[in-house]
């Protein structure tokens, strides 16, 4: 496919020419668009009120990678009110590049960061751009309300065409939301996929979204101004990689983005936009750069004999490209260099460990507060717990268990897949049931999985609930109850959840191992257990149920210890703008 001529207008791509140019005021209504699409599984249902007075209450979630198990209680975190937002002492035009950011399109901890982030980088006074996909559905479409059509739209070259996409804007908590939209975007299922698997299209979806976020700084007058090219480009997992490949090659050859700067942020390894090498020519890169997503699978991961493994790896094009790598934790950015850890870019990551580093995600403080969590039927803090009991008591009855508040209630929140320890959780459950607990599971993913939540909770009604799907209220209320993963193990410890997790990851960095022999007295978080196997984890879930049973007031120090750690947005922000300061030292990647 050719390459692009210079910029005919402000931005890279040229509009049709036989159309009036976009106007500088947003329209005050959108066009009509079809939709399809995107269920939001949010159940949402009341709690009726329930005066309980008792103790306090366990929670466990398990999972791996970026989940983890916990055992919980109660807790609250100290809200900054009345207190100055911290300024940044250099300030940047950054903009996100994303496949899913809260509240408007969410599927895990992935939409969390780029809902939050964004919002704590704006309160430092940086002007930020979000770039995501406008999905439709019908249902969940009362998300992008408050977002108007911008009257520019862009033609992109690749996939055998030109393509056009539109903008929608809404300028909230002093961010500049833009939605790309395009048809692709409607349609049923979640946002990657649906029950059948992936949606075959997602690499054309992803490269629509990259051109889309490249011109988006250069054609949207926001505010009456354009960002303009001396942008910081954050750029999140697979979905946002094509974007530091085409800043490299299809606008710093011709001047434009020449002091912009690009930083790849890495939530999950495991998904890489892997397709086959056929598909390079619709992206429309130039040919010479095909070596930068070149990717070739070993022997034993080939279908067949004549199979040569040819593929194009996005993920792969922007750990070669990006100015800087982030990844989600100091831990993670260590193992995602080793080949247990590396899926199979470990020596490519290795090799540009001096631009390599991690960053512990924030949480909310306005959604993630027990103080004031709206979904919760009671409020509690660190210096007055006796709502978190209330709150384990109502969780019991509107999930229909024994209102029991001596039980422990173990639980788990997260994506129904083998990458979350599922398997393990699998495995132990016989065993966990002969003992007197409760265990909560709430998530979606994998039919069989799903199938095996409903076929536990038949043959134990009194001791397991497997919700399936998500809901939003109800993962607040289980926090509440007990706890999940991710980011949850941080919601858990805000909570006064004590966490038990896989020693990996950002979930070794965060919590801190229970000693009850420290030197300035008992020390720790939670428990983290490695290696991951059956017999880690049970013994562990049950050395936190012995000690929640018989140790009352280590594990109410273990609650307030979580409790008072610093995981604010403001604090993960304040990290990210030193790797804007280093990135923007040295140049620009060039070829």
């Amino acid at each position: 496919m050719p390459q692009l001529a210079p910029p005919l207008v402000p931005g890279f791509l040229a509009p049709p020419r036989d159309e009036p140019a976009p106007a500088r005021e947003p329209a005050s209504t959108p066009p009509p668009v079809s939709d399809d699409g995107l269920g939001d599984l949010d159940l949402g249902l009341e709690l009726e009120e329930i005066a309980e007075n008792s103790i306090n209450n366990t929670v466990v979630v398990a999972s791996e990678q970026d989940s983890k198990i916990m055992v919980g209680k109660e807790q609250e975190s100290e809200i900054m009110v009345g207190k100055e937002q911290a300024r940044a002492k250099v300030t940047h035009s950054i903009v996100f590049v994303t496949g899913e950011a809260s509240p408007y399109a969410k599927s895990g901890g992935l939409g969390d960061v780029c809902g939050s982030l964004p919002v704590a980088l704006a309160a430092r006074g940086h002007r930020v751009m979000v770039v995501m996909p406008r999905y439709l559905n019908g249902t969940s479409d009362k998300n992008y309300s408050n977002a108007f059509y911008t009257e520019k739209h862009i033609r992109i070259p690749c996939f055998g065409g030109d393509h056009e996409v539109t903008f929608f804007h809404e300028y909230r908590d002093s961010v500049d939301w833009v939605f790309v939209d395009h048809p692709s975007y409607h349609r049923p299922g979640n946002l990657y996929g649906d029950k059948f698997g992936a949606y075959g299209d997602n690499q054309f979806r992803y490269t629509l979204l990259c051109y889309a976020a490249c011109e988006a700084p250069l054609v949207l007058e926001l505010g009456g101004y354009i960002y303009g090219q001396n942008c910081m480009f954050v750029v999140n997992d697979w979905h946002a990689s094509l974007v530091p490949v085409l800043l490299a090659a299809k606008y710093r050859p011709f001047g434009v983005y020449k002091d912009s700067r690009s930083i790849l942020v890495i939530h999950n390894l495991a998904h890489q936009g892997v397709e086959p090498a056929s598909t390079y020519p619709d992206l429309g890169l130039p040919p010479e750069w095909y070596g930068a997503l070149e990717w070739v699978f070993p022997e034993w991961a080939r279908r067949h004999a004549l199979d040569k493994g040819e593929a194009v790896n996005f993920l792969k094009g922007a750990v070669v490209t990006a100015d800087r790598i982030v990844t989600v934790s100091k831990g993670y950015s260590w193992e995602v260099t080793t080949a247990e850890g590396g899926q199979g870019l470990d020596e490519l990551l290795s090799s540009r460990k001096s631009v390599l580093n991690g960053i512990v995600n924030g949480i909310d403080i306005n959604d993630w507060n027990p103080a004031t969590d709206e979904h919760i039927p009671y409020h509690y803090s660190a210096d007055d717990l006796s709502g978190k009991a209330k709150c384990k008591a109502a969780l019991q009855k509107e999930l229909g268990l024994p209102i029991r508040p001596d039980v422990p209630l173990i639980g788990f929140i997260g994506r129904l897949d083998y990458q979350k320890g599922i398997d393990l959780i699998k495995l132990i459950m016989p065993n966990l049931m002969q003992d007197d607990i409760q265990f909560v599971m709430l998530g979606s993913g994998d039919p069989e999985l799903e199938d095996w939540m409903r076929s536990t909770e038949s043959n134990f009604r009194d001791k397991f609930r497997g919700w399936v799907g998500f809901s939003v209220p109800v993962s607040h209320r289980i926090t509440a109850g007990f706890e999940p993963c991710g980011l949850n193990q941080l919601y858990a410890m805000q909570y006064g959840t004590v966490p038990v997790v896989h020693a990996t990851g950002g979930l070794r960095d965060t919590v801190e191992n229970f000693n009850p022999f420290g030197d300035n007295g008992e020390q720790g978080t939670g428990w983290a257990f490695a290696p991951l196997t059956t017999e880690n984890m049970l013994w562990t879930l049950r050395t936190a149920v012995s000690t929640y049973r018989e140790h009352k007031s280590s594990w109410e120090g273990l609650m307030k210890r979580g409790m008072s750690k610093d995981f604010t947005w403001d604090h993960a922000a304040e990290q990210y703008e030193q790797i804007f300061q280093w990135a923007f030292i040295d140049q620009p990647y060039v070829r």
